[in-house]
């Protein structure tokens, strides 16, 4: 991807690691437990919420691109507070070598002022769960537990990391084995010690990768995230939603090979390179061996679009996908790039062959 660096770079602030554990001990003490991603996923054959797939799926419906396609439970289908908006693989994590199989994550926030959250998807088994993103705080009263009060428009999950994009914030990290089981005693009632709004699982925050630039109007809107393996390290790739009038920038931060986490220069901060060509309402932007996948919402009532191609020089893919399409995800297993609708009664996570959306 052809770029510039125009002075963007992040600064990584990692979160009270005390108040972490003090979460962890005050769950383990009322009989919950740290189980990670991993003993979630053990959970959810006989424990998880049942996901459909929607067969025959149809053009005029889905999308003419789109060739598999899961929809939620029912209340989750129509929920007006939950919003479906990011979506990652756990493809080269292990994780598939602990489980036989990898398995998609997507990102919800919420309209109702209860912060963001994750759902794992297991398609192998048709079943999913929801995870409330958490910080926890220690105060002079004690512990606090806030949610995590971000858009979470794009995701991406690392080794151990999980990335959430935070807009104007940056992106807040996360480590997939802090899962935590909370007990109903904790979390229930007016006087909740955590509060999960419901949930039963929750991830505790780590760190916060905030955006800095030359000058405040500069400064790039984290919109959704995706990991680039075409060179020879993983990048980070960002991307900005925009009006026509607005920027609608990509960035690419390189990752250390050591700690999977943006490279640091001296100023110990991550620089970006920079391209200002990307299109206009932008929801999320993947890149394959090289080339760009970039998918478009075009209104409540218009299937959305791909885009395929390079910045400034994009093929357009129209009525491509469901109406309302959100970010995009390479699932390199699956040949296909998986991506997820928001409107409710309109809510898929879907496939797209990479074949059939050619440059």
């Amino acid at each position: 991807m052809a770029g510039q660096h125009a002075g963007i770079e992040l600064e990584r602030t990692d979160h009270d690691a005390a108040a972490i554990d003090a979460l962890r001990e005050l769950v383990q003490a009322r009989g919950g437990g740290r189980i990670g991603v991993h003993g979630l996923a053990a959970r959810l054959v006989d424990d998880g919420r049942r996901l459909r797939r929607t067969f025959a799926p149809t053009p005029r419906l889905l999308g003419r691109k789109v060739t598999a396609a899961f929809t939620w439970e029912a209340l989750d289908r129509r929920d007006r507070t939950w919003w479906p908006q990011g979506i990652t693989t756990s493809a080269l994590t292990g994780f598939a070598d602990v489980h036989g199989h990898d398995v998609l994550v997507t990102s919800w926030y919420s309209k109702n002022g209860e912060g963001a959250r994750v759902s794992v998807v297991d398609l192998e088994h048709r079943r999913y769960a929801h995870v409330l993103l958490v910080e926890p705080v220690l105060t002079e009263q004690g512990l606090e537990v806030k949610p995590v009060k971000v858009h979470a428009g794009g995701l991406v999950w690392h080794g151990r990391h999980l990335h959430v994009a935070a807009t104007a914030r940056g992106f807040v990290s996360f480590d997939v084995d802090d899962l935590l089981l909370v007990p109903e005693s904790l979390s229930s009632g007016a006087d909740a010690a955590v509060p999960t709004f419901g949930h039963r699982y929750v991830l505790p925050a780590r760190s916060t990768h905030r955006g800095h630039a030359p000058r405040k109007e500069d400064r790039l809107r984290f919109s959704f995230l995706s990991l680039d393996r075409s060179g020879r390290e993983p990048a980070l790739v960002v991307g900005e939603y925009g009006s026509p009038q607005q920027s609608r920038r990509v960035a690419r931060f390189p990752l250390d090979a050591t700690t999977l986490l943006p490279a640091v220069g001296d100023s110990g901060r991550s620089a970006a390179e920079i391209d200002d060509r990307g299109e206009a309402r932008m929801q999320g932007v993947v890149v394959v061996e090289g080339t760009c996948y970039v998918t478009r919402s075009r209104g409540p009532a218009t299937r959305g679009s791909v885009y395929v191609g390079t910045p400034g020089s994009f093929r357009e893919h129209r009525r491509a996908t469901p109406i309302g399409p959100e970010d995009v995800v390479w699932w390199p297993q699956t040949q296909s790039l998986w991506s997820v609708s928001e409107h409710p009664r309109r809510r898929w996570v879907y496939a797209m062959r990479r074949s059939g959306l050619p440059a």
